[in-house]
């Protein structure tokens, strides 16, 4: 056993050089900090006094922002560089989110999600063209992997800590732990401290652009028509790799960000047992992370894969709406969220090495504005849902979308890989 971890693991990492592995810290440092702000926005906002159609509309604006100027920002990250994007990115980000807990109009909150939105696009459209950057062929797999699997791990820990730090605040400040004014107090800190994460990424340096990309698919390699633009196969490849996105990223938007509320409305569970079960979803999706590269051997391939673990992640979805047990329902949640997110970082880096270097940060944009078309309305819609007739529609909805990307999913790339890629020896 000892041997197979060294094998498929640890040696491999070993094979990263200087830039990746400054890359993994600044991974480590976001998902730390960035999980403090997942876990108790929702809760601040509806403490501030919010109704939960404004809270929908807040959650909707980063997404739809997003959206809106992807492709602009996507294309200008190819000219400046991933790095620099990305620094731009922390920063101005983390200015728009202390505006979010620190203005009390409704239309100064709104505008600054919607920049918080923007901001986050440089971050996520540079992020995988990036890591295809500081990666080979052999060793690409894990380090897309690992990205996806520290950030999470790392937020296990932050979960963790976070769910204290109410009770903290609350008795330094002399207020209850439950405040508005104790929520805020943690949510500042988390964005202070994120931005420790330039340090790692103003040491790293950005390696320079490849005239092509290894791996990349045999079909798109076509240089008189990718020197003029995109041809017509390449941008039908590049629907149906963002059709899939799309389909989950509207089922994710309507449910996933309430999953806090949901616990504490159902079974009113404490803060302090909400972090527990947040810190362990993202200690599971770690793990899962790690397997990944590993199963995807198992099973013959990333497609088959994703298709395998986000199917079964569906049960487990269901069972946390409709079993009326706390503890069921807190194992189902752990288990759909190390299934369906093992899958992420899997498909992010099949779809990289589908198209040139050149066309990658375009890719990369219209991934995520497929994905981002879904949270541009989902958390809004949801708000309203949730008035009207509580969770159970999101739950079905939810499901009915992922059933359809999983199958869409498989008859677009199911012959795409032949056998299982091999495990890094």
């Amino acid at each position: 056993m000892l041997n197979r971890l060294y094998r498929n693991y640890i040696h491999p990492i070993g094979t990263f050089n200087r830039d990746a592995k400054l890359f993994l810290w600044m991974t480590i440092i976001d998902g730390v900090i960035l999980s403090g702000w997942q876990l108790f926005f929702n809760i601040y906002m509806l403490e501030r006094g919010f109704g939960r159609d404004f809270l929908g509309l807040v959650n909707s604006l980063p997404s739809l922002a997003g959206l809106i100027f992807g492709i602009a920002i996507g294309r200008f990250s190819d000219r400046i560089g991933r790095k620099p994007a990305i620094i731009f990115g922390i920063i101005s980000a983390s200015i728009a989110m202390l505006g979010q807990i620190t203005f009390r109009e409704p239309s100064l909150i709104a505008i600054m999600a919607a920049l918080t939105g923007i901001f986050n696009m440089f971050l996520i459209v540079s992020i995988s063209p990036l890591m295809m950057k500081l990666s080979d062929a052999g060793n690409r797999t894990l380090l897309f992997s690992l990205n996806y699997g520290l950030q999470t791990l790392a937020g296990a820990v932050g979960s963790l800590f976070a769910g204290q730090l109410p009770a903290l605040f609350g008795a330094v400040m002399n207020t209850q732990a439950t405040s508005a004014t104790a929520y805020q107090a943690v949510l500042i800190t988390s964005v202070l401290l994120g931005t420790t994460a330039l340090i790692p990424l103003w040491r790293m340096n950005e390696p320079k652009t490849e005239s092509r990309v290894d791996g990349a698919h045999p079909t798109v390699s076509q240089p008189g028509e990718l020197q003029t633009g995109l041809s017509s196969s390449l941008r039908r490849l590049i629907v149906k790799l963002a059709t899939p996105n799309f389909l989950i990223g509207i089922g994710a938007a309507i449910l996933i960000p309430y999953m806090n509320v949901f616990f504490k409305d159902r079974f009113q569970i404490s803060d302090s047992s909400l972090g527990i079960l947040f810190s362990m979803s993202s200690l599971f999706i770690g793990v899962g992370s790690l397997v990944g590269p590993r199963l995807t051997t198992r099973l013959g391939g990333k497609i088959r894969t994703v298709a395998a673990t986000q199917f079964v992640s569906i049960i487990f979805l269901l069972m946390i709406g409709f079993w009326p047990s706390v503890w069921v329902a807190g194992i189902a949640s752990l288990m759909r969220a190390a299934l369906m997110n093992m899958a992420a970082p899997l498909y992010n880096a099949f779809c990289m090495e589908q198209v040139p270097e050149r066309h990658q940060g375009l890719l990369s944009s219209v991934l995520n504005i497929a994905w981002q078309v879904g949270w541009g309305v989902g958390p809004y819609i949801s708000g309203l849902v949730q008035v009207a007739y509580g969770f159970t529609p999101l739950f079905i909805t939810t499901s009915i979308l992922y059933s359809a990307a999983i199958l869409l999913l498989w008859m677009f790339f199911r012959e795409s890989e032949t056998r299982a890629l091999p495990v890094p020896a």
